[in-house]
């Protein structure tokens, strides 16, 4: 895969920015005191010692001193300035002009600039503050020889320096809240991830843990007496307990394969003769869903609650998303009847409605707290990922009822 390049920005160090910023300054100096073709005259008359062999020193001297500022800028940034700033004082003295012109202070304000994008806020600060500092030291040392200056060219240039510091300053800042959302994003992306996960273990262990544990009261409350049936109550245990198995090692499976510095285990089968368990939901393959209601309704039938399947409407293929989180809802709800109801049957109603599908598990126990919480949240949350709405509390007459709505979007109806 091609990765792209990054921008001409970042391509080039600061360093060779501020450089090719004095260059670029030098050289415009130099061109707006030479007569250009087609001009009658010079378009800022130069200096009696700006051609002569001490005044290309001077410029010679500041052209150094910027090289050195440039390498220094990455590692020494305040040193690196100073540097600069002396550079431009330097090659401002063959102009004889009253103040530091701009094409000579470019380069510090390319500096002031990288300092402030690049380094904490009190060092670019501190830079802005240095660089203002000189250009009014240089005023006022031509103020006390008595030399004439030039305010207001000095005004601009130094507009121009807290500008590029702003403009530092908010990239910096820019950056930092780039990465502050790319860590929150990070971070809530883990979390999201293990509630996704406790999620589907709870709703794969509850509902067979219940089964197993009704199975094996009942199987030792009849082992004297009705052997047979005992042995029947351990089937089911037995079936119970592979299923659950194979589906742990499903979705551990699943997990580890994500992991490109880990290969995916492989996964052996249970002993005995194989289930015909389904993959679950987050695993690859088909996911469960509403269609397996009946199977969900003989398993608990045959663990001691009688559930009554009862379909309204039309039904319809649903997005497996929708169809997942509705399985999930009745599972946890007949799960919860299993466990804390004391009740000998609840019934399951499915009603498939043209833009919406709702399901509704109504029981006859003891109603009050389903539990610890944790099957209800977890409804909750996958009923609200989906903008939908979960009712579950006590009914008035007894009993505990739990009614979701789960909206079908708009193109899959």
């Amino acid at each position: 895969m091609q990765v792209a390049s990054p921008p001409l920005l970042r391509r080039l160090p600061p360093g060779a920015w501020v450089v090719l910023a004095w260059c670029g300054g030098t050289v415009f100096t130099f061109l707006m005191r030479m007569r250009l073709p087609g001009e009658w005259m010079y378009s800022e008359r130069p200096s009696p010692q700006l051609f002569q062999p001490h005044g290309l020193a001077f410029f010679a001297v500041a052209t150094a001193l910027t090289l050195a500022g440039g390498v220094l800028l990455r590692r020494r940034p305040l040193p690196s300035l100073v540097l600069l700033l002396a550079a431009a004082v330097l090659g401002t003295v063959p102009l004889g002009v009253g103040e530091i012109p701009l094409p000579q202070f470019i380069a510090a304000e390319v500096a002031v600039f990288f300092i402030a994008a690049e380094r904490p806020r009190a060092t670019g600060v501190a830079a802005v503050v240095t660089a203002l500092a000189v250009l009014a030291g240089f005023l006022l040392t031509r103020l006390l020889y008595g030399w004439p200056i030039g305010t207001s060219t000095e005004l601009a240039v130094a507009l121009t320096t807290v500008i590029a510091w702003l403009l530092g300053n908010s990239a910096r800042e820019s950056r930092a809240h780039a990465e502050e959302l790319r860590a929150r994003a990070a971070t809530q992306a883990v979390t999201d991830e293990r509630l996704r996960i406790a999620r589907e273990l709870h709703d794969m262990v509850a509902h067979s843990i219940g089964v197993i544990a009704l199975q094996a009261g009942a199987a030792r409350r009849v082992i004297d007496t009705q052997p047979e049936r005992a042995r029947d109550a351990l089937g089911e245990i037995e079936t119970a307990g592979r299923q659950t198995l194979s589906g742990l090692r499903r979705m551990l499976g699943a997990l580890r394969s994500h992991d490109p510095e880990r290969p995916a285990p492989v996964v052996l089968p249970p002993p005995g003769p194989p289930e015909p368990a389904r993959p679950e939901s987050g695993c690859p393959g088909q996911a469960l869903g509403l269609a397996d209601v009946d199977r969900l309704a003989a398993t608990t039938t045959q663990a001691g609650v009688r559930v009554d399947v009862r379909r309204l409407g039309e039904p319809r293929p649903l997005p497996p998303e929708i169809d997942v989180a509705a399985y999930r809802v009745v599972q946890e709800a007949v799960t919860n009847v299993l466990r804390h109801a004391g009740t000998a049957s609840c019934r399951v109603s499915i009603d498939y409605r043209d833009d919406e599908v709702r399901v509704e598990v109504l029981d006859d126990g003891r109603g009050g707290d389903a539990g610890d919480g944790y099957g209800l949240l977890g409804m909750r949350e996958r009923v609200g990922v989906l903008h939908g709405t979960l009712a579950a509390g006590p009914r008035p007459g007894g009993g505990f009822r739990v009614a979701a709505r789960l909206p079908v979007p708009e193109g899959v109806r």
